[in-house]
C-alpha cells in the first residue's frame, strides 16, 4: 500500500487560443484561401515561434502541477470548470501530452472521461470490449471471462452487436463504465461522465467503484457531486485555475472548494446576465449562517439586459449533491432604475447543519398561470449552516445522516433595498 503508482512533477498544459483556421464553405472562398495560404501558413508559423512568449492567446490550463498516488488510494479531484481537471486526467490517461513536466505510471490505466472516449463508433459494443480489454494487455481468455459481467452491469445486452454510433450517450457510458471497472486495471480514472446516467445506473457505478477501492486498486475520481466525493474519497485535490489550491483530506478540501463560491459575479450559461452579482449577509464576524437564523442574501440587478415591466424572481436552495430542498417566487416586481438591489430573506428554513447552494431565476408569469423563464442562473452562491446557538435554540441529538432538513414550514420575503442602503 505504501508503493508509489502515479507520480506528477512540475507538469503544465499550454494552448495558444484562435490558431484554428475558419474553412470557406463556398468554391469562392475555398479559391480565397488558397490565394491567401503562403501569408497565412507564414502567420501561423510566426505564431508558432512565438509559443513560448506570454501574451493574451497564451491559455495555461495546468501549471506546476506536482502530487502523488499511492497504490490502493482514492483520491478525488474537484474545482470549478475551467480548473483543470479534464486536462489533468486527459494527460495521465496519455490522451495529450503535456507541455513540459514528468509524469510517471506504474500500472495499466482504464479511463472514462468524455462520452465515446476508446470505442470506435463502427464496431459492436462487443467488439469493442474486445478492442479496450486488447489494448489493456489481456488475453481473449482474460476477457472472455469478464464478458457476460461487464453485458450484464452495462444494461445493453439487447445492443451489445449493435455498432456503438448507434448507441445513446447513456448507453455508451454505461458500457464504457462496465468495460473500466471490470478489466481489472491497476489504476481507473473516472471523470463527471457518470453524470449523463440515470439515478439507478449512478448509484450501480458508484458501488461498482467502492467494491473496485476495496480490491487494493488505484481510483482518481473526478466530480461535482461532493456527497459522492465525500462518500468514496479520504483524501482530494482541489485545482484553481490550473494550480492545486489544496491537497488534505476530502472533508478540508470540499470546505476550502465551497469558500470558493462566495460573492462572485454572476453569468448566465448563455453569456450576460440580468444578475450582476448575489452576497450571502451573514451575522457580524460570522462566515456561515447559523441554525434557525434568518438566511439572507443580496441580489444584483444591472442594466445589461432590459427587464421586463412585471417581472418574478424565483429561487432555489439544494443541498451539495443537488437534491432540491426549498423552493419560492417573489410577487410582480417592477424595474425602474440602472441597478437594483433586492434582499431575499427566508425565515425558519430549518436547514440543518452543512452546505448548500442557492440557485435563481427570472421570470414572467407565476406558477398557477403560464410562466415563462428568461433566465436561469444555478449555484449563484454556495453557503454554510453552522450548529450555533441563536436566540437560545440549537439542534441537538441529530446526524447529518438523518438528511439535510428538519421543518417543512419556512416564510419567505423579497424586498426592495435602495441604492444608497
Amino acid at each position: 500500500m505504501s508503493n508509489t503508482v502515479i507520480r506528477v512533477e512540475d507538469l503544465s498544459k499550454r494552448y495558444r487560443l484562435g490558431l484554428k483556421e475558419k474553412q470557406a464553405d463556398t468554391l469562392a472562398g475555398q479559391v480565397a484561401n488558397l490565394i491567401k495560404s503562403p501569408w497565412q501558413n507564414l502567420k501561423r508559423l510566426r505564431a508558432l515561434n512565438k509559443f513560448g512568449v506570454e501574451d493574451e492567446s497564451v491559455f495555461w490550463a495546468l501549471k506546476d502541477i506536482n502530487f502523488e498516488v499511492m497504490e490502493g488510494e482514492v483520491l478525488g479531484i474537484i474545482g470549478k470548470n475551467g480548473a483543470g481537471k479534464s486536462t489533468l486526467l486527459k494527460i495521465l490517461s496519455q490522451i495529450t501530452d503535456p507541455t513540459s513536466g514528468k509524469i510517471e505510471i506504474r500500472g495499466r490505466v482504464a479511463s472514462l472521461l468524455e462520452v465515446g472516449t476508446g470505442f470506435h463508433p463502427e464496431l459492436s459494443g462487443r467488439e469493442n470490449i474486445y478492442m479496450n480489454g486488447t489494448i489493456l494487455g489481456m488475453t481473449r481468455k482474460e476477457i472472455d471471462s469478464k464478458l457476460d459481467e461487464i453485458i450484464d452491469f452495462s444494461g445493453v445486452e439487447k445492443f451489445i452487436d449493435t455498432p456503438v454510433k448507434f448507441y445513446s450517450s447513456g448507453m455508451k457510458v454505461r458500457l464504457g463504465f462496465s468495460v473500466a471497472a471490470h478489466l481489472e486495471p491497476e489504476i481507473l480514472i473516472i471523470d463527471e461522465v457518470l453524470a449523463v446516467g440515470d439515478y439507478e445506473f449512478q448509484k450501480k457505478c458508484l458501488g461498482k467503484m467502492e467494491d473496485v477501492a476495496g480490491q487494493g486498486r488505484t481510483v482518481l475520481f473526478v466530480s461535482h457531486n461532493m456527497g459522492a466525493i465525500q462518500n468514496l474519497t479520504k483524501n482530494s485535490i482541489l485545482l484553481e485555475s490550473g494550480k492545486i489550491k489544496l491537497r488534505d483530506s476530502t472533508r478540508n478540501v470540499v470546505d476550502a472548494y465551497i469558500s470558493l463560491g462566495f460573492n462572485y459575479s454572476v453569468k448566465n450559461i448563455e453569456g450576460e446576465s440580468f444578475f450582476s452579482k448575489v452576497i450571502p449577509l451573514y451575522l457580524a464576524n460570522d462566515t456561515a449562517f447559523r441554525f434557525n437564523s434568518e438566511l439572507k442574501f443580496l441580489i444584483y440587478f444591472d442594466q445589461i439586459k432590459p427587464l421586463p415591466s412585471n417581472f418574478r424572481i424565483g429561487f432555489t436552495i439544494s443541498s451539495i449533491d443537488d437534491i432540491n430542498i426549498i423552493s419560492g417566487i417573489s410577487n410582480y416586481l417592477e424595474r425602474d432604475q440602472n441597478e437594483m438591489k433586492y434582499e431575499l430573506t427566508i425565515k425558519n428554513s430549518g436547514l440543518v447543519e452543512g452546505n448548500y447552494k442557492l440557485s435563481l431565476s427570472v421570470g414572467i408569469g407565476s406558477l398557477f398561470e403560464a410562466r415563462k423563464e428568461l433566465e436561469v442562473c444555478r449555484d449563484v452562491s454556495i453557503f454554510s449552516i453552522i450548529n450555533s446557538q441563536v436566540g437560545g435554540l440549537s439542534l441537538f441529538n441529530w446526524h447529518k445522516s438523518y438528511g439535510m432538513a428538519v421543518k417543512n414550514e419556512n416564510d419567505v420575503t423579497l424586498t426592495y433595498r435602495e441604492n444608497n442602503k
